[in-house]
C-alpha cells in the first residue's frame, strides 16, 4: 500500500494531530478532504478527545470549512456510552465537561448522582477540584472507575497536554485503584460498527491518524490499512521502536490520494 491507498473506499481520521492541531488545520488538509470525495472515498472524523459534544465537533469542524454532518464524527464517548448502556449504568459521577454530560445525560445517565455505579471520566478540560474529590471519595467506598479512553496527552502547537491517562494516574496514585475498562481506541469496536454498516471488509478501510498506542493500534487490530501521519505526536523513532508494521507512514495527510 502507498500514499494512494488504492482500492480504499473509507477513512477514518483521527483529529487532533491529523487534520488540525490546536485551532489551526494541518497544512494541506482541505485540499485531502477534497480528493476524497473526488475520488468518492467515504471520510469519517474519529476522535479519543471526549471534551466535545458531536455538536460541537460539527461546529467546530464547519468553522474550519469542513462541512460535515452529525453521522460522520465517532468518539470515544459513543463508545463509551455503549459500554455503559451493555452494563445497565443510568447513575454516575462524571469528571468530564459539560459536552460530554449532556451526551450522557440525554442517553439517561445521571452524572452527578450521590450513589453512582460507576465514577466515568473524561478528558476534563474545565476539571476543578471538586469533581476530582468527590470522583475520589466514591473511589475509596469501592465504586469502580471506567474512562474514555487511555491517551497520556492532548497534542497542541506548543506540546503535549495532560489528558485522560494523566488523569488516570492521578487517580491511581490518590486511591490505589485502576480503571475496571477504558474504551475508545484502540478499541477496534470504535469503526467496527461503522465498516458493517458500510458493508465494507476491514482492508477497503483505512485508519489515518498519529498515535502508534491508539490509532496505529487500533487500526492493526481492526485489519484495517493503518496510515501513521508524523503532523502530531509520533516520529519516525517511535515507529522504529514500537516494534509496529504500519501500512503507509507520511508528513501529513497532504501526501494522500494524490
Amino acid at each position: 500500500m502507498d500514499e494512494k491507498l488504492s482500492g480504499v473506499k473509507a477513512v477514518f481520521l483521527d483529529l487532533d494531530g491529523t487534520i488540525y492541531l490546536g485551532g489551526n488545520l494541518i497544512p494541506g488538509a482541505l485540499d485531502f478532504l477534497s480528493r476524497c470525495n473526488e475520488k468518492g472515498v467515504r471520510r469519517y472524523f474519529l476522535s479519543n478527545n471526549s471534551s466535545r459534544s458531536v455538536e460541537q465537533y460539527v461546529q467546530k469542524l464547519a468553522g474550519m470549512g469542513i462541512p460535515c454532518s452529525a453521522e460522520d464524527v465517532l468518539l470515544s464517548t459513543h463508545d463509551l456510552l455503549s459500554w455503559l448502556n451493555k452494563n445497565n449504568v443510568t447513575r454516575t459521577w462524571a469528571i468530564a465537561t459539560k459536552g460530554m454530560c449532556k451526551m450522557m445525560e440525554d442517553a439517561g445517565i445521571s452524572t452527578r448522582d450521590e450513589n453512582p455505579q460507576y465514577v466515568v471520566l473524561g478528558y476534563d478540560t474545565e476539571i476543578d477540584y471538586e469533581k476530582i474529590s468527590t470522583g475520589s471519595i466514591h473511589m475509596h467506598k469501592g465504586v469502580p472507575l471506567v474512562a474514555s479512553h487511555p491517551d497520556m496527552v492532548c497534542p497542541s502547537p506548543d506540546g503535549g497536554l495532560p489528558d485522560v491517562g494523566a488523569y488516570l494516574a492521578m487517580l491511581k496514585v490518590t486511591t490505589g485503584k485502576d480503571p475496571e475498562h477504558i474504551t475508545g481506541k484502540p478499541n477496534p469496536g470504535m469503526i467496527m460498527h461503522k465498516i458493517e454498516e458500510l458493508g465494507l471488509h476491514p482492508s477497503e478501510c483505512a485508519m489515518v491518524g498519529d498515535r502508534l498506542y491508539t490509532d496505529m493500534e487500533m487500526a492493526i487490530q481492526a485489519g484495517c490499512v493503518s496510515v501513521l501521519v508524523l503532523s502530531g505526536e509520533a516520529t519516525r523513532d517511535d515507529l522504529a521502536n514500537s516494534g509496529k508494521t504500519v501500512s503507509v507512514v507520511v508528513e501529513s495527510v497532504d501526501q494522500l490520494l494524490r
